[in-house]
């Protein structure tokens, strides 16, 4: 049926406006006096009245968009989640079966095509009634009902209430809502009205529009609506809430023959397919899509973060509350940097090696960043995503993230930090084949660490010693920088930062984007022990830090977002890669080879390596947190396995069907992080190449004794500190 406009939208010359104003301004006096006040004398209330009414009335619609869903997606275009206050999908005129179309305009309004905005009969027929009976009746036409949703939709966007143009009205809303009709009636068809107003109403629940109402009861499409299912959906429209299929089906029923009788009364339907029609069973389906993240269909904690991403960002909004209407209601298009197929075979590999309750508060984690990017490829925990926190294996935590963004407190990192204070030494002009003293194992009451950001550097308090371990026996001796990082041994670290200045050490770690995940603050050079991991930190910290030297020194800050656009095609802006050489590329060739044989001895057992990669293990002193981060040149992955709920030791735990004597990363973190990083291999666009190597003097046999010819020896005694002096408790 070709588009037809109002019967007088082709012709509307300066006096026929006149004309219509006058006409309005009468009706405007009698609504005063007779459609709003029931049984009231409406003798003197006429169009003088009205006239003064109108004139401080708009006659435009508000332009503000109708609401929209938005979705969350991954890179290669996967829903994640979606988001909405009003689910809503606008759909084309001639994606809406007649039969809907009838069904509306039947028992709606049935003059819909012959008025031009205000029904002229129907406001008598109702005032007649509001002055001869105690029961109101009101005369909107589907012109108005449109005007009317469309108010209360600028209206919420606005941040009013949704109450404002519903339940009983003022005059003045009734008044505006018929201005606002005629005014809509010149400038659009019939149809362009009847499917604006099918694409904005409510039907039921949080369906709003007839593609999402008939996806939500009946589960199919506007487009494919039988007779029936058409008139169930437009006598809901009276009431969303008392007819209702489930709650009320009699009356919903009810409801809906009796839109089939208006249906066969405007010769829209025929006599038999009324009398089939109303033999039908309501057979509805009642299934909303899902919203929020709680409801994701995976990457939950993803998920969790891209929202949190959303609602800080100024792009989206001048505050939080603007931000969250638009992802509520402004049709967005959140495509992100998850990739779908890994984020699988994390879920996998972590599943594989830590169940999720199997064992209290044992928790697991992996996060993929690219490296030159920064691009999130995969955030995955062994947790349900629940708001329950104090049911077993459920938790809104997000362990690979800081507390600002919905993680915790975070977990120490233990020998992770090691390589940074590696690099901090060839920062400052040292070798890795230089040796140091790591026969020195304690540092009594007074002793100085250089701080130059801090007044009078560190000194050792407390009325004790700081003692240092090592877990392997035999290295108390002068060990080389490289010695001591392949063995992740503890003596040579803190030999190396007593040497060094801590606030170069911390520097650099801040540099690479490593702090606290509790508040997000650099580490603090106030306690040398974070040389050792001392500091809690989320895995998105420590991926970051490695991600740049898996970039030959080229940091790059953590993204989410890649491109956010709405239903009407407009881009909001993203965050570009943003990078920057924080690393000397030829200390990174220094200290790669040094982290590929780490994983060649740790995570691969020595055997055949099954692609290039480097990195680091890490366990805290109480066996509680346990860690594995390492490269390609593909991707940078941080394994995290350990308690999240308390500090209690994992070793002796069960885990998998397996008891942990000892807890290490060698142990659980880094098997998990082989298995995943094996699986992402096989991907073409994550195939692992060759990594840095350095071709420089380097020693061929890690742990053999003395130092390298082109390498120079520190020695503490060189360093002249007031106070007690560090020692050997072996001397």
């Amino acid at each position: 049926m070709a588009p037809r406009k109002s019967p007088s939208s082709d012709s509307v010359t300066p006096v026929g406006r006149m004309l219509r104003f006058l006409g309005l301004s009468a009706l405007a006096g009698l609504i005063v006096a007779g459609l709003l006040l029931p049984g009231a004398a409406f003798v003197g209330a006429g169009a003088n009245a009205g006239a003064a009414m109108l004139n401080d009335l708009p006659d435009e619609l508000p332009d503000e968009p109708v609401a929209v869903p938005s979705k969350i997606v991954t890179a290669d275009g996967k829903l994640i989640a979606n988001f909405y206050e009003e689910n809503r999908t606008p759909v084309p005129f001639d994606e809406i079966a007649q039969s809907m179309k009838d069904a509306i305009v039947s028992i709606e309004d049935e003059r819909f095509y012959s008025h031009d905005g205000v029904d002229a009969r129907g406001l008598a027929r109702a005032m007649v009634n509001n002055a001869t009976s105690d029961s109101t009746q009101g005369a909107s036409t589907l012109t108005q009902q449109y005007v009317n949703n469309m108010l209360i939709n600028a209206q919420v966007l606005r941040g009013d209430s949704r109450l404002t143009l519903s339940g009983k009205k003022k005059v003045s809303d009734k008044v505006k809502e018929m201005k606002l009709a005629i005014a809509v009636e010149e400038q659009m068809t019939k149809d362009e009205i009847l499917n604006g107003y099918l694409n904005l109403v409510l039907f039921s629940g949080r369906a709003y529009g007839v593609e999402a109402a008939a996806q939500y009861v009946f589960g199919k499409s506007a487009k494919d609506l039988e007779i029936w299912e058409s008139a169930t959906l437009a006598g809901m429209v009276q009431s969303p809430t008392g007819y209702h299929p489930v709650r009320n089906p009699e009356g919903t029923k009810k409801r809906r023959n009796t839109v089939l009788r208006a249906m066969l009364r405007n010769d829209k339907i025929t006599q038999e397919e009324y009398d089939h029609a109303v033999e039908q069973p309501l057979d509805v389906v009642m299934e909303a899509p899902p919203t929020g993240c709680l409801a994701a269909d995976f990457g939950k904690y993803f998920c969790d973060y891209v929202e949190r991403q959303v609602l800080a960002n100024p792009a989206f909004g001048p505050d939080v509350k603007s931000r969250q209407a638009l992802l509520d209601r402004g049709g967005l298009t959140i495509r992100t940097t998850m990739d779908s197929k890994l984020q699988e075979e994390a879920q996998k590999s972590i599943a594989g090696q830590v169940p999720n309750d199997e064992s209290d508060g044992v928790g697991a984690s992996l996060l993929s960043l690219e490296p030159g990017t920064g691009d999130i490829k995969v955030m995955a925990q062994n947790t349900d995503y629940s708001l329950q926190e104090n049911e077993k294996g459920k938790t809104i935590l997000n362990f690979n993230v800081d507390k600002e963004w919905g993680g915790g407190e975070g977990f120490q990192s233990g020998s992770t930090l090691k390589p940074f204070v590696a690099l901090t030494w060839m920062r400052n002009g040292g070798k890795l084949i230089d040796t140091v003293d790591a026969s020195v194992d304690t540092y009594p009451t007074g002793t100085r660490f250089a701080a130059s950001c801090r007044d009078g550097g560190y000194v050792v308090q407390n009325g004790s010693t700081w003692d240092i371990n090592n877990v392997i026996g035999g290295l108390k001796k002068r060990d080389r920088i490289d010695e001591g990082l392949f063995w992740s041994v503890n003596t040579p670290t803190v030999a190396a930062a007593y040497h060094l200045d801590l606030c170069d050490i911390t520097s650099l770690m801040t540099e690479l984007g490593l702090r606290r995940a509790v508040d997000s603050l650099p580490i603090s050079p106030d306690n040398p022990s974070f040389v050792l991991g001392a500091d809690s930190m989320a895995p998105m910290s420590l991926a970051r830090a490695y991600n740049a030297i898996a970039a030959e020194g080229l940091y790059c800050e953590p993204r989410a977002l890649l491109e956010v656009t709405d239903t009407a095609g407009n881009e909001y802006p993203v965050p570009e890669p943003d990078c920057k050489q924080v690393l000397d590329k030829d200390d990174v060739h220094q200290i790669s080879p040094i982290l590929q044989a780490i994983t060649d001895k740790n995570i691969f057992s020595d055997e055949d390596r099954p692609f290039p990669a480097a990195g680091k293990t890490g366990t805290n002193n109480n066996m509680s947190s346990t860690w594995f981060v390492g490269y390609t040149d593909k991707l940078t992955t941080a394994s995290w396995v350990g308690r999240w709920t308390n500090q209690k030791t994992l070793a002796g735990e069960t885990i998998n069907g397996i008891k942990r004597n000892n807890f290490y990363g060698t142990e659980i973190s880094g098997p998990m992080w082989l298995d995943y990083m094996e699986q992402a291999n096989e991907h073409s666009e994550y195939e692992a190449g060759k990594l840095p190597e350095w071709d420089g003097p380097r020693f061929s046999d890690y742990g053999t004794e003395g130092s390298h010819p082109h390498g120079k020896d520190f020695y503490f005694e060189d360093i002249d500190r007031p106070g007690p002096q560090p020692y050997s408790s072996e001397d």
